[in-house]
């Protein structure tokens, strides 16, 4: 590593949301040296949260979501390039093709990519999708503009809920299968989950809970599924979304504390060794990442917020160039919003780390509320339905520790009435799709031995 910090060589492997804002705010912080991106899919960042939105309702050509530059990083991009793995002694990032990319300081920040369904050969059906990648979002789109009669939407967490939202929105007949029992149940828990169920079914989707899909039929084209309850749902569009898979594979021979959850960090954007040791010259940043966080018990977070993407990038950006005792941690509180059926839903903090939740304002059949979560007698999170507004006071009390239930403030009326039930919050591995965030300490994939 160069003594001057602003000098040498930095690799960003990945070239999405992260990995743009990394390279931007490492020449805000003054670096100087080489800056190289890699990025496997070819095309420059853009912007995913639009593709289960806009342009699944057909107002956005997929082409439209390129995120805007702030300024140009003057970095080589290498896009259409996939990383194959990292070697740490000899501080090198292996390319496919065998090339390689020497590193004084190397950024991951390669994300996550949609859970595939798991039979290759029931995935490969035509009319059969997910939904991560620009083309992934232009072909299901087309699809839909060819009126299908039924569209199977195949787990009820936020990418599930929004791509059946698009799907009524356009006048299209669909069916979601979710395993919980209510759609964001993982993310939200059964309280707020409910209301998510009613809006479905007000909407006219065909709403089935506690149910797994056993089987994608058809024989080249895609005809329907048969489900663990015995009934068969017929379909000519079938959207598989459950959950997203943490890009850590190639990392497997870094001795990096990278598993399915992402690479464990410090609160600085180091990477630890699969020892528990933090490195000095390896950072990760964004949906990959599984940092601590002191709000949250210091559990590992892991997130697939657009928000933290971005925070995230800045910090470990600006701690890759700076000394120790300069460094910063990565502190910022989870947010995240969704529309959907519409209403708007909005987030501050980690609805799953809770026990208890209360109606701090509005009601359920309102379908306008602010809910605030707790934790052993503390604030933890707060999610509001069309109430945004109040977000902000909730945050604040996430911020300092406030007791739960909360005090009245930002809410319309009192709360006193109000009694505090549990969140109901399942554990995230019964699952069929993952929750927004997930907590969890460092669970090792294999046993390991000192040599």
């Amino acid at each position: 590593m160069p003594d001057d910090l602003t000098d040498g060589r930095i690799v960003v492997v990945g070239a999405s949301l992260a990995g743009l804002r990394a390279a931007e705010a490492l020449r805000d912080q003054g670096f100087t040296g080489s800056l190289t991106v890699v990025g496997d899919e070819p095309h420059p960042p853009y912007d995913r949260p639009p593709l289960s939105k806009q342009v699944l309702l057909g107002v956005a050509p997929a082409e439209s979501t390129g995120l805007p530059m702030r300024h140009d990083p003057e970095a080589e991009w290498l896009l259409g390039v996939r990383a194959t793995g990292l070697d740490p002694l000899g501080k090198r990032v292996l390319l496919e093709g065998g090339e390689s990319l020497p590193y004084d300081r190397v950024l991951i920040a390669t994300g996550t990519r949609a859970r595939p369904w798991p039979n290759p050969e029931e995935a490969a059906l035509d009319g059969v999708f997910t939904v991560r990648t620009r083309e992934d979002a232009a072909g299901l789109a087309a699809r839909l503009d060819a009126g299908p009669r039924r569209v199977l939407v195949i787990g009820g967490g936020f990418t599930g809920s929004e791509i059946a939202s698009a799907c009524r929105e356009r006048g299209l007949e669909v069916t979601v299968t979710e395993r919980g029992p209510a759609p964001l149940v993982g993310a939200l828990g059964g309280t707020l989950s409910k209301l998510a169920a009613v809006m479905q079914r007000n909407h006219g989707v065909d709403l089935r809970t506690g149910v797994t899909v056993t089987r994608l039929l058809g024989d080249k084209t895609f005809t329907g599924v048969e489900l663990s309850d015995g009934s068969r749902v017929d379909a000519d569009v079938c959207v598989v979304a459950l959950g997203a898979v943490r890009n850590v594979e190639w990392l497997a021979e870094s001795g990096l504390a990278a598993g399915p959850r992402g690479l464990a960090c410090d609160a600085g954007c180091r990477a630890f060794t699969m020892y528990g040791i933090v490195t000095d010259d390896v950072f990760v940043a964004g949906d990959v990442s599984r940092f601590p966080h002191p709000l949250f018990g210091y559990q590992l977070l892991s997130l697939e917020h657009w928000g933290n993407a971005v925070v995230q990038a800045e910090v470990a950006a600006h701690n890759m160039v700076s000394p120790g005792p300069l460094r910063r941690p990565h502190l910022a509180l989870p947010t995240f919003w969704s529309t959907q059926f519409g209403l708007n839903i909005k987030s501050v903090g980690v609805p799953t780390y809770s026990d208890h939740v209360v109606i701090a304002q509005g009601s359920l059949e309102a379908r306008r509320l602010a809910m605030v979560y707790g934790y052993r007698g503390r604030v933890t999170a707060a999610v509001t339905v069309d109430m945004a507004k109040s977000l902000d006071y909730y945050q604040h009390l996430i911020e300092t520790g406030a007791p739960f239930p909360p005090p009245a403030g930002a809410a319309d009326r009192a709360i006193a009435a109000e009694v505090p039930v549990p969140s109901d919050v399942p554990d995230p591995s019964v699952l069929s799709h993952g929750p927004t965030v997930a907590l969890t300490g460092y669970l090792p994939d294999r046993r390991l031995t000192v040599v």
